[in-house]
């Protein structure tokens, strides 16, 4: 295990939920592959992904899962609710807590 993802272990926890479509599919597997500490909850019409001090989501990760073109705003559509502070740019969407890394 790394510095970065022992440190990491120690922050206080982050979560996103995402409506449970075909959509979200391709955005869920890419969060889970970039995040490795990230776990997901599968409920009814809703999945909830859980990690201690960050979620990273990569504009390419979902891109190539999807084959397509993904603004990052287009989560928003399917985004239920969130906890941990926002940064939103045109490459990624990270939910933070805690200090950084």
């Amino acid at each position: 295990m790394t510095t970065t993802t022992t440190a990491l272990q120690d922050r206080p926890s982050v979560f996103i939920a995402l409506q449970a479509n075909d959509e979200t599919r391709f955005i869920i597997d890419a969060i889970l592959a970039d995040n490795p500490l990230a776990t997901a909850a599968e409920f009814p019409a809703m999945v909830k992904i859980d990690a201690p001090g960050q979620i990273v989501i990569h504009r390419t990760s979902v891109q190539d899962r999807m084959g397509r073109d993904w603004d990052v705003q287009e989560l928003h559509l399917n985004l239920i609710s969130l906890s941990g502070n926002i940064d939103e740019t045109d490459d990624a969407f990270r939910l933070t807590r805690g200090e950084a890394a």
